[in-house]
Order: structure tokens, then C-alpha cells, then sequence
């Protein structure tokens, strides 16, 4: 079996930090070895991560998490590196499941059991875990909140796009290069971790905006390829095109949210009706806010 190396990068993670590496210790089988890169913290999460008898590399500077991932990688061991946020917590067979991958690199998704209990928490991490438990399993790219590379690989490919300066795009972009470098991608579903992070709408539409749609689109145009998986597919684009149709005619906002039935079928499933009625709304921006991400992005590429 490969030998395992987790690298999880911390900038100031807190006590979810803590809450991620009290559930790796509870892991069975155990990984090879535990990197912990401090990017450029300032609470202390590299002490922390010494308590769990990590190893720990300080990056005196804040960076982002593509650069601390490479540097975690550069200084791996293992056979396979796998990635990890630093606000999660893993099941305990998770590298029982990763050591049996045969691919270049697997990754998987959220659970269905969000840890913050506020509204826009659970909508954000619930509409994270549909999306890849019903996206194909042989994937399109990649997801550094739980994912895992062959480390040779990884390192032929030159690692994360380190011009990503914050938590972006840039487990997409290494995706990308994977499959152009002829490598597979597996969706492993039963590959889940319960994602801490509380989400507001500040952040949550920062995110998906200037952080996610915008970039995403800026790399669709680098590679002239528009995948027709997770976030991609042709049901996604047509509820985006609705979703603006709809400001003009305002019934479309139906036929729009039609397009998102599998979803909020999921939503009633899970959380039951006040809190699907309680998600139309956030769709349907979500739907407004990506368009016009499109939008900025290709004029970003265009003038760039």
C-alpha cells in the first residue's frame, strides 16, 4: 500500500483547527506522516499542530494555501500527499479509502451533517455536498478540502498555481492540468469530511463571486474548455441564462428553479420545507451573482 503524507495549511485556524486534528488522531489506520504548514499564523496553530506531533514548516509570511501546500509537498515523504483544510474533520477510515485509490488522485465532498447550525452555513456546505454526490465519479478536476495526489505526479505538474493568493480556484486549475497531462481523477463519494467553517452572506457571496465564478471563468478561457461537470453542467449554464431572463420576465424565475429540482428535492429531504423555501431565494442569486461573475471574468480575460 502507499504511504500516506497529510499536509494541511493553517493560517490562524483557532479551534477548528484543533477540532481537525483531534479527528486525525482518531483516523484508522493512521497516516505516514502529519506537515503542518503555518502560513504566516499568528494565533499559534503551529504550537497546536506540535501538540498532535505534527510536523511543522513556518512560513513567516501569509501566502495562501496554494503555497503552503507546495512547500508541504516539496518536503513529503509519502508516495501520496493528501490535502486537507485546516476546518474540517475526516471520518476515521479516511485513509483506509485513500490508500486504495488507483489513480493519479481522488478527492471527495462535504457531508450532509454541516457543523454550523446557522442557515446559510448548512445551505452553503448542503449545496457543496449535492453537487459532488451527484457529479460523475471519473472527475473533471480536483478539491483540496479532502483530496490526494501522487506525489511524483504532483510534483512533474510543478504543484498549485501559487499566484492564487487565497483560498480560490486553484484545486480546479491543478485538476485541469491533471486531465490535459493525461491523468485520471476519481470522485470517491464515500470520501466525506464535516466542513466547520460558518459561512454569512458577506462571505459566502465574496467567495463564490470574486473567488470562485470570476477565476473559474478566467481559466475556461485560458483552456477554451467549458466541462459539462459539477457546477458546469448544461443545467447550471441554462438556469444562469433564466436566472437573468427572469428580471425581464419575471415567471422564468419557475423554469429557473425547475432546473435546480434534484437540489431541492435534497433540501426538503434533509432539512424539510421552511428551510427549502428559505433556499429559493439564495438560488436564485446564486444564479444572478455567477452570470455576472461570468461576465467580469471574460473582461478580465479579454483586457489581460
Amino acid at each position: 500500500m502507499a504511504t500516506l503524507s497529510v499536509i494541511i495549511p493553517v493560517h490562524n485556524g483557532g479551534e477548528k483547527f484543533r477540532r481537525c486534528l483531534e479527528s486525525l488522531k482518531a483516523a484508522s489506520p493512521q497516516p505516514d506522516e502529519l506537515i503542518v504548514v503555518a502560513d504566516g499564523d499568528s494565533d499559534g496553530s503551529w504550537r497546536v499542530a506540535e501538540e498532535f506531533g505534527a510536523r511543522v514548516i513556518r512560513l513567516e509570511q501569509s501566502g495562501g494555501p496554494a503555497r503552503a501546500r507546495n512547500a508541504g509537498a516539496r518536503a513529503a515523504r509519502g508516495d501520496v500527499v493528501v490535502f486537507l483544510d485546516a476546518d474540517v474533520c475526516c471520518v476515521p477510515d479516511l485513509f483506509r479509502q485513500i490508500g486504495e485509490m488507483d489513480v493519479a488522485a481522488v478527492f471527495g465532498s462535504y457531508d450532509d451533517a454541516p457543523a454550523e447550525p446557522n442557515f446559510l452555513s448548512q445551505y452553503k456546505n448542503l449545496f457543496h455536498h449535492y453537487v459532488h454526490q451527484t457529479a460523475r465519479e471519473e472527475a473533471s478536476t480536483f478539491w483540496a478540502g479532502c483530496g490526494a495526489v501522487r506525489r511524483d505526479v504532483f510534483l512533474a505538474l510543478g504543484g498549485f498555481d501559487e499566484s492564487y493568493r487565497q483560498p480560490s480556484i486553484e484545486d480546479i486549475e491543478l485538476g485541469y492540468r491533471l486531465r490535459r497531462d493525461g491523468h485520471r481523477i476519481r470522485l470517491v463519494k464515500t470520501l466525506q469530511v464535516k466542513h466547520l467553517k460558518r459561512w454569512t452572506a458577506r462571505s459566502l457571496v465574496y467567495a463564490d463571486f470574486w473567488l470562485r465564478a470570476v477565476p473559474w471563468t478566467e481559466l475556461i478561457q485560458r483552456d477554451r474548455e467549458m466541462l459539462n461537470d459539477l457546477n458546469l453542467t448544461w443545467k447550471s449554464r441554462a438556469a444562469v441564462v433564466l436566472g437573468w431572463l427572469s428580471l425581464v420576465v419575471p415567471p422564468l424565475v419557475v423554469v429557473m428553479l425547475a432546473m435546480h429540482a434534484g437540489l431541492l428535492k435534497f433540501f426538503l429531504a434533509k432539512r424539510g420545507t421552511l428551510f427549502t423555501l428559505a433556499a429559493l431565494p439564495w438560488l436564485w442569486l446564486y444564479n444572478l451573482y455567477s452570470g455576472l461573475g461570468f461576465a467580469v471574468g471574460l473582461v478580465r480575460h479579454w483586457t489581460r
